[in-house]
């Protein structure tokens, strides 16, 4: 399970503001093995996580490129899933590597939808002149939607599915982006919201959904930081990407399958032309 808020707004009135404000946790089971955030390998132009579960080695949650491509995937909540499907986290990992836009990639994945377990998925380009975002979800339409300006929030339902954590979580975040802040302030108050642990329950919408989840997960899962045995939020992750192309990355990753222990990296670069 996952959550991410985001603000897209293509072009910003001033050369201070924002194409770009995204906010993500990442929710997991404490000890598959991951990879925290870097660029893959030297020279690379890639940014992200890598999970490195066996078999799924490589595949991703979340990630940018200095060519101003980015992709982010959420799982959606289903009790029974498919143990042969094909791995979602490569749908992230394939974006970033393949020389194909944001919606033609996503109509290409959405033909073969059915090989996958319920996932959504948003893929970006911000370009000098230009910036696109567009999502699909392989349990809603059938063709992927390029997104209008806005503010948006994504869980583990179809795209601003009023879940009572999204709405809580998108109400803050909304709150927040309005202020004009500096950059560090921002991202600063951005992981505070995304580390609410605050209960949003009775959520029958949610609970509908998650039909077959045991009470104490749908409980736990109703936060926007989620915290069972276990499982639970271990990542938050904050892209800036300004008017004139300068992108801040921060991430803060659980250690040692630990809530009480976090590291956080940062990773500041300009996009390329």
């Amino acid at each position: 399970m996952c959550i991410i808020f985001f603000k897209f707004d293509p072009r910003p009135a001033s050369k201070n503001a924002y194409r770009l404000i995204l906010a993500a946790n990442r929710d997991e089971v404490y000890s598959r093995p991951s990879k925290a955030a870097d660029f893959w390998g030297s020279g690379s132009e890639i940014l992200s996580g890598l999970d490195l579960e066996e078999g799924k080695v490589g595949g991703s949650w979340l990630g940018i490129s200095k060519r101003g491509k980015l992709a982010a995937l959420t799982n959606y909540m289903e009790a029974k899933t498919n143990p042969d499907a094909h791995g979602r986290g490569f749908l992230v990992s394939n974006f970033l590597t393949e020389n194909m836009d944001s919606c033609s990639y996503l109509r290409k994945v959405s033909s073969e939808g059915h090989l996958y377990n319920g996932f959504n998925l948003l893929t970006a380009e911000f370009r000098a002149k230009e910036a696109t975002v567009c999502y699909y979800g392989n349990k809603g339409h059938s063709e992927p939607i390029s997104l209008k300006p806005g503010i948006y929030g994504l869980s583990n339902s179809l795209l601003d599915t009023p879940w009572k954590k999204l709405l809580r979580g998108k109400q803050d975040f909304t709150s927040t982006v309005s202020k004009n802040l500096p950059s560090d302030s921002l991202v600063q108050e951005l992981l505070h919201i995304l580390n609410n642990e605050e209960l949003n329950t009775p959520d029958p919408t949610q609970e509908l959904q998650g039909e077959g989840y045991t009470s104490s997960m749908l409980r736990a899962l109703s936060a926007v930081c989620v915290r069972s045995p276990g499982y639970g939020t271990r990542t938050n992750t904050v892209i800036l990407v300004d008017a004139a192309g300068n992108v801040s990355f921060t991430e803060r990753n659980m250690a040692n399958c630990d809530v009480s222990q976090w590291s956080t990296r940062s990773f500041q670069f300009k996009l390329l032309d």
